[in-house]
């Protein structure tokens, strides 16, 4: 038992030694934050010209990835620059027909219809300015994130759906009618404001258009239309 208090010091000296090396390990300070979100959002569409109104649920979906690029030691501010894909539908009462050369606007009564929407299929480029404050063990944060939204159109279909009308005699007084065509009339390109704060998992969405959603010039019954988007929802990030 003489060696005893030999093999105690080293012990000692060795767990020192290790504890000592544990605390040093430096803390991961190059963590990035939200790069992959997906969002669900409910559409509006602002400054509708007269009798046009809204019908349905319009729904929109999105996903995309950001590179989160921090701007201080921190990292709790960073610029967001990003490439996503949405789809976006508007269901309403204004009703769109394809002519030989032309696309003709006309409003229907609720009464006509099964169901009416465009559906636009977007390219979108979010450009944010990130503020939160996580650290790199802290998952559960708050953050805010505000800035602006390029998109680009890939397609935009307008879609129409009536139901047959049958009388008392049981006889189809009229038809069914099915209208899909691709509306070429939709703005190209689209851009707005955006801001997602929340906390944690669920975070608020929304967008604001600074542009309308049709070319300068369509009209309904001699009006322009001069519709903007308002999209509000939730929008969750993931890494």
């Amino acid at each position: 038992m003489k060696y005893a208090p030999v093999w105690l010091l080293f012990f000692f000296a060795w767990t020192g030694s290790a504890q000592s090396t544990s605390d040093s390990i430096p803390m991961d300070n190059r963590y990035l934050e939200d790069q992959f979100y997906i969002g669900i959002t409910y559409n509006f569409l602002l400054d509708q010209p007269d009798n046009v109104s809204q019908r349905n649920l319009s729904y929109g979906l999105q996903a995309g990835f950001v590179k989160d690029i921090p701007l201080n030691e921190g990292r709790t501010r960073a610029l967001g620059i990003g490439v996503g894909y949405g789809i976006y539908s508007y269901y309403s009462n204004l009703f769109a027909q394809e002519s030989s050369d032309a696309i003709n606007y006309s409003i229907v009564e609720s009464g006509e219809f099964k169901r009416n929407k465009l559906e636009n299929h977007m390219i979108e480029l979010p450009i944010e300015f990130r503020w939160r404050n996580s650290t790199a063990t802290e998952y559960k944060f708050w953050r805010v994130y505000g800035g602006i939204k390029l998109s680009y159109l890939l397609g935009a279909r307008s879609k129409f759906l009536s139901d047959a009308e049958i009388d008392s005699d049981g006889l189809v007084t009229t038809v069914a009618r099915r209208i899909t065509f691709s509306n070429t009339n939709v703005s190209k390109f689209q851009y707005g404001l955006t801001i997602n704060l929340g906390y944690n998992t669920f975070n608020v969405h929304a967008y604001y258009a600074l542009n309308n959603l049709f070319d300068d010039g369509v009209q309904v019954n001699g009006q322009d239309i001069t519709m903007t988007p308002l999209r509000l929802g939730f929008i969750f990030y993931i890494l």
